[in-house]
């Protein structure tokens, strides 16, 4: 027996039964909870730019206010808010529901790549974009720590091998490391003995960033084989740095040894986390 076959044969139950459910739904609709906040999910990327050594007052108008331009001439943009700070710069871009968030993320490339002329040359990297909740705690909070290596090796190893591991496992969205200390090779100039051999700041700068271009080498054409040149101009190595050859006085070479130390620390020295414990024993017995 088809089950339609008892609402054909008994059309006026059929329209009564229809009616009272129609009625009941009206009812209950009015008794439906209502949320003064729901939540909502709008398309919210944050784009961050690093620029060591860069006072926030530049960061505010060589960085966050180009950028700002850029993204302000989104038509799906809905809010902004940027953050600038000593070396870093952090702006988020909240945009309509009506468009999908890989739509704007392709909106927000184009941004960037049309502010490209307007940063500063010198930036270590291009500004980087991720997808973000601002809502959102973190889901788990992993501390890292080590009795033997230096804070230094305990980010590099958590930031290329930790970090990257994470993110690849399925349902993870972000995965970001705050409280490290990037490793570095810092330089520290004697200014009295750059004066003596006529030279300054930007000659310094100039010679560093030069010895660590890695720029194509070119390569050997034979009758039968072609080799390509392949060496790596950047210098890893503290020591390396020594020999550096700065100028010429009066026919000899003036080496980065003779005007300042070079040595290996951490890329911020004002930066550094301890677990809860430590944090705990610090305060003193209750």
């Amino acid at each position: 027996m088809s089950p339609s076959r008892l609402f054909i044969l008994r059309p006026v139950a059929t329209s009564l039964l229809m009616l009272a459910i129609l009625l009941v739904g009206g009812v209950a609709y009015r008794f439906l909870p209502i949320s003064a906040l729901p939540e909502v999910d709008y398309p919210t990327i944050q784009v961050q730019t690093f620029y060591p050594g860069a006072s926030p007052e530049v960061m505010t108008s060589a960085v966050t206010s180009p950028l700002e331009v850029q993204f302000g001439q989104m038509p799906s943009l809905n809010q902004m808010f940027s953050t600038s700070s000593a070396g870093a710069s952090v702006i988020t871009l909240q945009f309509s529901l009506d468009i999908s968030l890989d739509i704007a993320e392709q909106e927000v490339q184009a941004a960037i790549n049309a502010a490209g002329n307007l940063l500063p040359a010198d930036l270590p990297a291009p500004p980087i974009y991720a997808k973000v909740n601002p809502a959102d705690a973190p889901i788990l909070t992993l501390a890292l720590t080590s009795k033997t290596l230096p804070l230094t090796q305990v980010e590099d190893l958590g930031d290329t091998r930790l970090a990257q591991k994470i993110s690849q496992q399925p349902g993870v969205g972000l995965v970001s490391i705050s409280g490290g200390q990037r490793p570095a090779i810092r330089i520290q100039v004697n200014p009295r003995a750059l004066a003596t051999y006529g030279l300054n700041i930007d000659d310094l700068r100039t010679t560093l960033g030069n010895a660590n271009v890695n720029t194509p080498k070119g390569n050997f054409d034979g009758p039968a084989q072609s080799s390509t040149i392949n060496a790596n101009d950047q210098i890893s190595n503290p020591s390396d740095y020594l020999n550096l050859v700065i100028a010429y006085r009066n026919g000899a070479p003036v080496r980065l040894q003779d005007v300042a130390a070079v040595v290996s620390g951490a890329e911020n020295i004002k930066l550094r986390a301890w677990p809860p414990h430590s944090v705990r024993r610090a305060r003193g017995p209750r």
